[in-house]
């Protein structure tokens, strides 16, 4: 364990843990990431399951059905990204939803290629693999930027064909990579993200964010693009982890949200949790920062 200031930003090895949705029909939600995103069904139960890859957890789905669904000026989610290991898992995961379900959208965003799509209760999905990191466009600043350009679906495609692979399940290696948020508040946002957990502020825009650490283009974004005004409720997004590397980094994190939270400047909950803390933003959305 090495030491920590609350000063310092999130260290390099900060990444994405398991995400959790809140869920209506459990059975069609669980076949749709088993069997068109590609993850494994590692545990379930009645009102739960657990879905992975390669015997790691990423995915955790609550049975609700009492719950109302998400309403339209709800902050929540706005998608969840599963990251594949190469151009030939997207390849595979491009035949899965060209077979079994809709593709929304694909973008080439220079330092990824993504595909989008929505689960059968609306929560956001994007499937994507990352370019070499040394191929990644920087501004002058050092920040990584990113491009919204048509994908290249048939060069997808042909890369699976050319590994002659085509699977079921997503490869080993697979994670989360990012989550992507619909907030009421930008600058609420970067206070509970950037000054309390202690993410860098990535590429922005006017409606906007995408924070990180170790220099990822991102492990968190942010927009307010279709006009969210109260905070998260009813179904879909119900808390995702933050995975720090060790005790020190934790403590500095929850030195920092104790400082946004005295501030008084945004609403933010700190509860205490056996594995580490839990964050409840302004827009009621929860985040479990622990260490491995």
């Amino acid at each position: 364990m090495t030491d920590a200031h609350p000063d310092d930003p999130l260290p390099a090895e900060t990444r994405i843990g398991r995400a959790a949705l809140r869920v209506a029909d459990l059975d069609e939600t669980v076949a749709f990431y088993r069997d068109v995103v590609g993850l494994t069904v590692l545990d379930r139960g009645v009102d739960e399951a657990v879905l992975g890859a390669d015997g790691t957890e990423l995915l955790v789905l609550e049975r609700d059905p009492d719950l109302p669904e998400r309403g339209r000026t709800d902050a929540g989610l706005f998608h969840t990204a599963f990251r594949v290991p190469s151009r030939a898992a997207l390849g595979e995961a491009l035949a899965r939803v060209r077979d079994r379900w809709r593709l929304d959208g694909a973008s080439d965003h220079r330092v990824s290629e993504a595909l989008y799509l929505a689960d059968p209760e609306g929560n956001g999905v994007e499937i994507y693999r990352d370019r070499p990191r040394e191929e990644w466009p920087v501004a002058e600043d050092g920040t990584v930027t990113m491009t919204t350009e048509p994908l290249d679906l048939e060069a997808v495609a042909a890369a699976t064909a050319a590994a002659a692979e085509r699977g079921d399940r997503v490869p080993p290696g697979t994670d989360v990579g990012h989550v992507h948020l619909e907030v009421t508040s930008l600058s609420a946002f970067e206070a509970v993200y950037v000054d309390g957990l202690g993410f860098a502020l990535g590429m922005t825009g006017p409606d906007v964010r995408f924070v990180a650490a170790g220099g990822y283009h991102h492990h968190l974004g942010a927009n307010t693009w279709r006009g969210r005004t109260t905070p998260a409720a009813g179904r879909g997004l119900a808390w995702f982890e933050v995975v720090v590397p060790d005790a020190a980094a934790l403590a500095a994190v929850r030195e920092r949200l104790a400082s946004v939270a005295s501030d008084g400047a945004v609403d933010v909950r700190v509860a205490e949790r056996d594995d580490g803390i839990e964050v409840v933003d302004a827009d009621g959305i929860a985040v479990r920062v622990r260490t491995p």
